[in-house]
């Protein structure tokens, strides 16, 4: 057993749990957010009772989030030791920025939309659902931030120092407004909150659509469909035109990374989009490849004539592990289409006042569901597996980065008791919103005639 192989699957799967979470609470939150600011315009009660609603859904996902988060990050203290020596002096700014911002921001309006509504004003009421949804956006600010430098470090310097005995070298802050506004840091981030955003709207609408479908709360689950029809149409065009952005950054800064999602081998002018494809890391070629010819050079220079470097230009020792790369890049990308698709045909539906009432689009909307969480999860894999064999590009190999004195059969170990306990947190979130779905909203407490 290899002791590195297990480190980075015990991070995957405890990452990847986790993310789950904090993308849904994003997306509800503005939501939410959105929801008490138009009964604060007009004082619609099915406003209030949607932000009711879906607040119980933030905030059973929210404490599941809260809790698989503070186990991930232990992990840099046990299997990523030398990892944390290296990029402690970088690394703790941001996370005790997130810790302020998800621990008291974020938690402490929380409790106000749970258990406040008659003992604060309207207003503080409206304003506390902002700060939860720029609490959880926050957040995720300080944690890209983090990733970030690992893609593109910046504003540091490398300095060696003598650790019982030993020369080790470890990156220092020289500059801390360029290592948080690293070259990658902006683009990620708002294609990471975009994403989310996606989850979010998605989310409302594939489940109101199943309530339609089970006869259950069926004028209500009409209403939240309606309400999140047109969000997810503008949320998914904005993801995919900040993720073009994304990638021509992608392009500059990490080529190798852009070549691998690509699957091109060859340095070229007119370098072709591939829509299909399996990559053959072994001959260096693609097999049964479907190409655009010239659009990926287009994308990523505004013409065809722009040179776009290919994977021979680089060692196969610095390479990332090209089919992972390209499928889970691929994949985000098939789904971000289908998404879409989706979301246009809600809108069309939406203007023409028929939607909830086509069996068809209701279970397209059920079935899309977890699709955006899956795109979230297969964007970050092909991010950080296209780093690869990078823990910090350029500076810190994955292989070096592991704890010395952790062995494989420790990390083995707790992957078996994360995977037991995982299930069974997911078991129990599963459950808790099945009956929250169950139950369904509070009454309204004055009827309402507007349509959302």
């Amino acid at each position: 057993m290899d002791a590195v192989l297990l480190a980075r699957i015990q991070f995957a799967l405890t990452i990847m749990f986790h993310y789950i979470f904090p993308p849904l609470t994003i997306g509800l939150g503005w939501m939410i957010f959105m929801y008490h600011t138009r009964f604060q315009e007009n004082g619609n009660p099915i406003f209030r009772q949607l932000a009711r609603f879906w607040t119980k859904i933030f905030a059973l996902t929210f404490a599941i989030g809260v809790a698989t988060g503070i186990t991930m990050e232990f992990q840099f203290g046990t299997n990523w030791a030398a990892y944390s020596r290296f990029v402690g002096d970088i690394f703790g700014a941001p996370l005790a920025a997130e810790g302020v911002f998800a621990f008291f921001l974020e938690s402490s309006f929380l409790g106000i939309l749970l258990y406040g509504e008659k003992k604060v004003s309207q207003k503080v009421y409206w304003f506390s659902s902002l700060m939860v949804a720029l609490g959880a956006t926050m957040s995720a600010f300080w944690i890209v931030v983090a990733n970030s430098w690992q893609q593109t470090p910046a504003g540091y310097e490398i300095i060696t120092e003598m650790v019982n005995g030993v020369e080790v070298s470890r990156a220092q802050l020289v500059n801390f407004w360029e290592a948080v506004f690293n070259p990658s840091t902006i683009p990620r981030y708002f294609h990471v909150v975009t994403a989310a955003l996606c989850v979010g709207v998605f989310f409302i609408l594939g489940t109101s659509a199943w309530q339609i479908l089970k006869g259950r709360h069926v004028e209500f689950a009409k209403r939240s469909m309606r309400s999140a029809a047109f969000p997810t149409l503008v949320v998914i065009m904005v993801t995919m035109f900040i993720g073009h952005h994304h990638g021509h950054q992608v392009s500059q800064t990490q080529p190798c990374k852009l070549a691998a999602f690509e699957g091109l081998w060859e340095t070229q002018t007119r370098a072709p989009m591939m829509l299909f494809g399996i990559p053959n890391e072994a001959e260096e070629k693609n097999d049964f490849a479907i190409r655009i010819p010239g659009m990926v050079s287009l994308f990523v220079g505004g013409t065809f004539d722009t040179e776009v470097q290919g994977l021979k230009d680089f060692p196969p020792e610095d390479r990332p592990p090209v089919a992972l790369s390209f499928w889970s890049f691929h994949l985000m990308f098939y789904i971000g289409m289908w998404m879409a698709l989706v979301a246009l045909v809600g809108v069309v539906l939406w203007l023409m006042k028929k939607l909830g009432e086509h069996k068809a689009y209701l279970w397209a909307a059920v079935l899309t569901v977890p699709l955006p969480f899956v795109a979230n999860e297969v964007g970050w894999m092909a991010a950080e597996v296209g780093r690869q064999p990078w823990v910090v590009y350029g500076e810190l190999r994955t292989a070096h980065a592991v704890s010395a004195s952790v062995s494989a059969g420790e990390i083995l170990a707790s992957i078996i008791m994360f995977s037991i306990i995982y299930s069974l947190l997911f078991g129990v979130w599963i459950y808790l919103l099945r009956q929250a779905f169950h139950k369904g909203p509070e009454p309204l407490e004055g009827e309402g005639t507007d349509v959302v």
